[in-house]
Order: C-alpha cells, then sequence, then structure tokens
C-alpha cells in the first residue's frame, strides 16, 4: 500500500485542507434535499476540517462538525441539519461513486459521521460535504486490504501527545509527506489544563472544561491547528483516548482529585468528555457513548498481514496505585475481565502474520532506581504486574506481537520479556512507545540524558531512548517491520525540519527489536 510519492500527489496534499469556493461545477454533484438549509447558516461552518478512520476492506467513517464559531459552543442553530456528501474514484471527482445526506444534529454538537459502505478494499479515495451553500475542503482516504491478501506492505503513523500549550503540532507536516496508509493514534489529543502564558500557545476557556460545551470548545481549538487538520484530510485515523481527553490520571470512575471531584460530579464528567471525544473523532456508531461509558477497544484487520487490537486502558482499570506493593497486587486490572479476554481470543486466533497491539501506556519494565532495587513507573503497565506479567507469557504463543503505545511524552522501544527480573529470560515481542508531537515541548536532550542514560543498565530491554518530538513510522511487510524515528527540530514555531533519528527492526518469527 506503499510508495513514492508523485510531484501531483504532493500538490494535491499540499492543498488538502485549502477550503474549496462554493462555485457552480462544485454544485453540479448536489442533490435538492439539503437547499432548505442554505440561507440559514452562517459562513465558516467547515472550521474544524474533516476527517475519515477505522478503514475496512469495504468501507470508512467519513467525519465533519458543523462550527461556524468554533470556539463559542459552535455557532450552528439549535436544529437538525442536512448535510450532503459524496465520495469519489478521483480527486477532481469527475468519477463519482457515492453520495447521500447525513442529519448533523445538535444533540450530537451537529457532527457528522458517514459510514459509506459497499467500496472496494486497498483503494484510495476522495470525499467532501456541503451545506448551506457552503463546501467543504476536498479529503483523501483508503480502504484496508481485501481480507484475504497475504501480500503488500503497509505503513503506518504512530503518534500521542499533542499539547496545544506546549507547541505546535509541527510533526504532522512531515507525516503528511511520509503518506502513510493510516495514523494511529493512542491518546491525548486534547489536554484538560487550564489556561497558561508559559508556553508558544494558550489553551481557549477560563479553567480546565466540564461542561460538554468546554470540552467541544477545547477540541474546536486543536482541530484549528493547520497541521493537523491537513493530515486528517488527508489519511485516514484509528484512534483511542488516555487520560487528558477527561482528566489527568483517571481511573475508571475514579478522578486524579477525589477530594475535589464526588463521584457523580465525575460520572457527568466523563459524560460530557466522552460525548465531546465521539463528536470530534471519525469512529463508527458503535461509539456512540452510554452516558459515562464508550465503546473504543476493538479489532481493525488489514489483510492476512496485520491483526490490530485497539486497548482501552483506562475505562476499566482498577484505581492509580501508588506502592510497589500495589502494583504487584493480583487482584488489580488495567483491562478489565472483558477486555483482557478479548484481547487474547483475537491474539490467539489470528490469522494475521503481524499482531499489533495499541496500548495507550507502556508495557515494558521502567525501573527508575538506579543500581540494587526497584522503583516502577505506576501510571503504565508497572502499576498492574500480575496481569502485564500473565498476558506477556502467553505472547510466547502469539505470532509476531508488536506493542504501540504512548503516554511518556518520550520514545522508548524495548524488547518484551516474561521477566523483567532475569535479563535472560524469553523475548517474547517488541514494543514502540512513541515520543509525543508537541507534549513537553523542546526539551533539553543533555538534560534529558544526564537523567536517563545511568538507568539505561537497569532496563537492558531498552533498545532506545530519546526526547525529541515527533512520530514513529512503520513500513510492513510478511517478511519485517522497518521502523523510523522521526523527529522534528522544534514545536516552538509553526514550521520545523524533520529528520530519521534511528531506524530500527522486527524481524518476523524473531521477536525483540535491534536498531539498524
Amino acid at each position: 500500500m506503499t510508495g513514492a510519492i508523485s510531484p501531483d500527489r504532493r500538490r494535491f496534499l499540499a492543498a488538502g485542507a485549502a477550503v474549496l469556493g462554493a462555485t457552480a461545477s462544485a454544485q453540479l454533484w448536489l442533490p435538492g434535499t439539503a437547499r432548505a438549509a442554505e440561507a440559514t447558516l452562517p459562513d465558516g461552518v467547515f472550521s474544524l476540517g474533516i476527517a475519515s478512520g477505522d478503514p475496512l476492506p469495504d468501507g470508512i467513517v467519513l467525519w465533519t462538525r458543523l462550527a461556524p464559531d468554533p470556539l463559542n459552543g459552535g455557532g450552528m442553530p439549535d436544529s437538525v441539519v442536512p448535510v450532503e456528501w459524496e465520495l469519489a474514484e478521483d480527486e477532481r471527482f469527475r468519477k463519482p461513486l457515492r453520495r447521500g445526506v447525513a442529519q448533523a444534529r445538535p444533540e450530537y454538537g451537529h457532527s457528522v459521521h458517514v459510514d459509506v459502505r459497499g467500496l472496494r478494499p486497498d483503494r484510495s479515495y476522495w470525499y467532501r460535504f456541503r451545506t448551506s451553500g457552503q463546501i467543504s475542503p476536498t479529503g483523501r482516504t483508503r480502504t484496508a486490504p481485501h481480507p484475504h491478501s497475504r501480500g503488500g506492505s503497509l505503513r503506518v503513523a504512530l503518534a500521542s501527545c499533542q499539547n496545544w500549550q506546549h507547541g505546535y503540532f509541527t510533526p504532522y507536516a512531515d507525516m503528511l509527506d511520509q503518506d502513510p496508509d493510516f495514523v494511529l493514534f493512542v491518546g491525548d489529543y486534547i489536554y484538560e489544563s487550564a489556561p497558561s502564558s508559559a508556553g508558544p500557545r494558550r489553551h481557549e476557556g477560563t479553567g480546565e472544561p466540564y461542561t460538554l460545551e468546554e470540552y467541544r470548545n477545547r477540541y474546536a481549538q486543536y482541530k484549528t491547528d493547520p497541521d493537523l487538520a491537513a493530515i486528517h484530510a488527508n489519511t485516514p485515523w484509528v484512534v483511542t483516548f488516555d487520560d487528558h481527553e477527561v482528566d489527568n490520571d483517571w481511573a475508571g470512575e475514579i478522578p486524579q482529585d477525589p477530594a475535589k471531584q464526588s463521584h457523580d460530579a465525575f460520572v457527568a464528567r466523563l459524560t460530557a468528555a466522552f460525548q465531546a471525544y465521539y463528536e470530534h473523532m471519525p469512529v463508527r456508531a458503535s461509539a456512540i457513548p452510554n452516558g459515562p461509558h464508550i465503546q473504543m477497544y476493538r479489532r481493525l484487520e488489514f489483510g492476512r498481514l496485520v491483526r490490530l487490537n485497539v486497548l482501552d486502558t483506562r475505562q476499566y482499570r482498577s484505581d492509580q496505585v501508588t506502592s510497589q506493593a500495589d502494583a504487584e497486587n493480583p487482584s488489580l486490572t488495567m483491562l478489565g475481565a472483558a477486555q483482557k479476554q478479548w484481547l487474547l481470543d483475537g491474539l490467539l486466533d489470528s490469522p494475521a502474520r503481524w499482531n499489533l497491539i495499541a496500548s495507550q501506556i507502556m508495557m515494558a519494565e521502567t525501573d527508575l532506581q538506579i543500581g540494587e532495587g526497584k522503583l516502577w513507573y505506576y501510571d503504565a503497565w508497572d502499576g498492574y504486574q500480575v496481569e502485564r506479567n500473565a498476558l506477556l507469557e502467553e505472547f510466547a504463543d502469539i505470532r509476531n506481537p508488536v506493542v504501540l503505545s504512548g503516554d511518556r511524552h518520550l520514545t522508548m522501544i524495548s524488547d518484551l520479556r516474561t521477566d523483567y527480573d532475569d535479563p535472560d529470560s524469553e523475548v517474547v515481542g517488541a514494543e514502540f512507545v512513541g515520543t509525543s508531537i508537541s507534549s513537553n515541548g523542546d526539551q533539553d536532550q543533555a538534560a534529558f540524558h544526564a537523567e536517563w542514560d545511568p538507568r539505561m543498565p537497569d532496563n537492558p530491554h531498552w533498545k532506545l531512548i530519546d526526547a525529541h518530538r515527533g512520530y514513529h513510522l512503520f513500513d510492513i511487510d510478511r517478511d519485517g517491520i522497518d521502523a523510523q524515528v522521526r523527529v522534528v527540530d522544534t514545536v516552538r514555531q509553526p514550521t520545523a525540519a524533520a529528520s530519521t533519528l534511528a531506524r530500527l527492526r522486527v524481524e518476523s518469527g524473531d521477536p525483540g527489536v535491534r536498531l539498524v
């Protein structure tokens, strides 16, 4: 599914986020069903852009949200608005393939989620929306390979942790040039922190979001980043959330600070946060929240090459642990019984060459204690060691398991072992913890390595650690995974230079990862 980008393709990518004028030729594809709303809406209804996601061999989700006043609740009337959509085989829409009308409803923030089916596998398509005489940007998307396809290749970009206040989302400009088949985003799409003037950009509002409108405004602000808008418009995304989409370090229905947020108040906050998440993500109707619950763990297939298991490590976990004893408590869970069984069933029965696990948080051990003894990083799988270790034992019977994680704001690439107390224990897989898009800003690299390099001997399973901002890029075929750590020189300015910091490889049938 990958290849070099042609000059024509580059020109299309560069123009992908530009809004097209409502010309007479653009109106030719429109049926008359949405004309009644044309004179009723303010300009700029497509200010939040467009996106696609969760590719299937025969389908894709197309997304937009109408918001002419994005940072003030959206600015839409309290009524249902018809939105026309079209999908074509070419970027000029000379070969239209599917079209229809979706209803943008006020109770879902006038968001639109079109689940298009009947498409051909492993194909690029172009799409757009129109309402009230206004036409959206043109987007490009791609379906997954045929279910029985055994060959080919897949290019995947791993991203996480984009804090508006810490910097611009400059890694996405390079990601767009690399033209992945899809973006896997593993959490912290927004940050719920209050506005601060300490960084290059400032959050909207006056404090943390708690209500639905406040979460909508925060998402809307993030959606206005031009590099984020461009990669959304041109590449399908597969998403899951971590903690900052709701509240730092929440677990189940327990907030970070239970003394300050009652259970009922936090349930109301969860309900608002999950609805705003659904309204702004290109996900299917199966993810429509049910109050303070949302179905996010799911499985996507990319032929017989890749099975992708997307986890939810927040809704079902036991409360955050704070001690060594708690971390080794066998009653504590990260996944909950149902999700854990779902994951194991999907891994053990998989027909795929590669079994990818999208985990918001790091699975490999982090021993922070230099020298004798252990000091674990409790917010990761280290805080739930009995469940983690049992899962790693199962990995020994799974074909090519590779974990893709985020959260740490660092690149941490590791072998996965059955026993971290024994550096000679069996290697059963590999893990790539992707660095952040912008969170932590431009770190002092010398200070980072002065702090972290002394811990390397206590963590011999670590193959690479780094603190640049960026993302990871994977080229996957039947023989192996070639990984690049792509970094930028700054996120404090709207543009940045990108480069490959390191290359790594995982060989099929040979668990673990090595530097190239």
